[in-house]
């Protein structure tokens, strides 16, 4: 029913590849189950922890070594999606999705062993699907109009992500977290379907090849991609602890609430600002939108240790939900079109998942160390500033499209 509602809300604006469409309308309707699912639970999780005893250094080395175990799950995801397909892995993604929701319930009762659990299926599951989609959608996208192709799958997501948080906190306000877990896993038992209304893209039964990979024109983009993965930790892990902890407390589940409402105030402008960018993207101008958004990006990152009401922090989340779909988005569009030029799609997109992860593992291990020799407010303010170094890294990619 969904993937029916997209299709005919979007056909008549795309008759220019309605052939296909059919493939992109089902990862549209695919990636809203998931996020929907993602963010009802995920932005909660770090608090859940604290508010079960659990120190901010404990949850910035779990999140550490998430990030660490996760490089070591690219490739052989990447050997499971070469040998049966891209919507295979997603299906598997969100299967493993399921229990480690429902483990993760059981934190205050069974302890380390359920984080450890959850930690682990969630990596796979995390892995498996950002590889699988980003394949999935740079096989089926037009080239011509990709742009606007990224524009309404980032508008999908950004509607998944700026309702969810909210429901997933009346949810845990008024049933405790433990329900937005539950409710998430029974969202990834569906999230899948959508997809195999047609078959994989790209072809099954294929081999992870690294001969002849073409390093020389696609090492910036590697590089570039760490940051991408230290912003997601920076704007994420250490943000949401920075607000709860810091600004709003976590003595009740009011907590959830206020924090499931300032992360739900940014949809307006992340859809707005997906369309334009869309167009920006196909009409040449995407380097321009991704060093630019990246330099707001930096500066977002300066503004947030002198955060100290939810007025600011609305505003920060609004700001930098502008800047980060920006450069996400030119960033994805030129990752995709470098997939295409490299003749090694799924090897190439494995090794930005690999780099992703190591940046996003870096910035949680800089956090934890910074965490180590100060109080926790001053930890999060150096460890924003130091972000905003950092991530102009991703302004860095040198794109072949960009350069036409």
């Amino acid at each position: 029913m969904i993937k029916q509602f997209i299709h005919r809300l979007l056909q008549r604006r795309h008759f220019w590849r309605y052939a296909t469409f059919s493939e992109v309308a089902e990862l549209y309707a695919s990636t809203l189950l998931r996020k929907l699912a993602i963010h009802i639970a995920s932005a909660f999780m770090s608090i859940f922890l604290y508010q079960n005893g659990y120190s901010i250094l404990f949850i910035a080395t779990f999140w550490t070594l998430y990030y660490f175990v996760k490089i070591f799950t690219v490739f052989p995801a990447a050997q499971y999606a070469s040998k049966f397909g891209p919507k295979h892995g997603i299906l598997l993604s969100n299967l493993l999705y399921i229990p480690a929701m429902g483990i993760f319930t059981f934190v205050p009762e069974w302890g380390l062993p359920a984080i450890i659990a959850t930690g682990l299926l969630q990596c796979m599951s995390a892995t498996l699907y950002s590889l699988c989609y980003a394949i999935d959608f740079s096989k089926v996208k037009s080239i011509e109009h990709a742009g606007k192709e990224i524009a309404y799958m980032n508008m999908i997501e950004k509607i998944a992500t700026g309702l969810s948080p909210f429901v997933g906190g009346l949810l845990a306000f008024a049933l405790g977290p433990e329900s937005t877990m539950w409710v998430a896993a029974v969202l990834f038992a569906v999230a899948a379907i959508p997809l195999f209304q047609t078959g994989e893209p790209p072809k099954s039964r294929q081999k992870l090849v690294f001969k002849g990979f073409p390093w020389r024109p696609t090492w910036r983009s590697l590089v570039a991609h760490t940051g991408v993965g230290f912003d997601f930790v920076s704007s994420g892990t250490v943000w949401t602890l920075f607000v709860a902890v810091i600004i709003i407390g976590t003595g009740t589940n009011e907590v959830y609430v206020k924090m499931g409402a300032l992360l739900s105030v940014v949809i307006i402008a992340a859809l707005a600002a997906s369309y334009v960018y869309g167009k920006l993207i196909d009409s040449r101008r995407g380097g321009d939108l991704l060093r630019f958004s990246v330099f707001a990006d930096a500066l977002i990152h300066l503004v947030r240790p002198f955060a100290n009401n939810v007025g600011i922090v609305a505003a920060v989340n609004v700001a930098n939900e502008a800047a980060t779909t920006g450069y996400s988005m030119a960033f994805t569009r030129g990752m995709f079109d470098t997939a295409d030029l490299s003749g090694h799609r799924i090897t190439y997109l494995a090794c930005m998942e690999v780099t992703a992860s190591f940046g996003a593992a870096i910035a949680g291990g800089l956090f934890a160390l910074l965490l180590m020799v100060s109080s926790d407010q001053t930890a999060m303010q150096m460890f924003f500033y130091i972000a905003a170094g950092v991530v102009l890294i991703i302004a860095a990619p040198k794109f072949y499209l960009y350069r036409k």
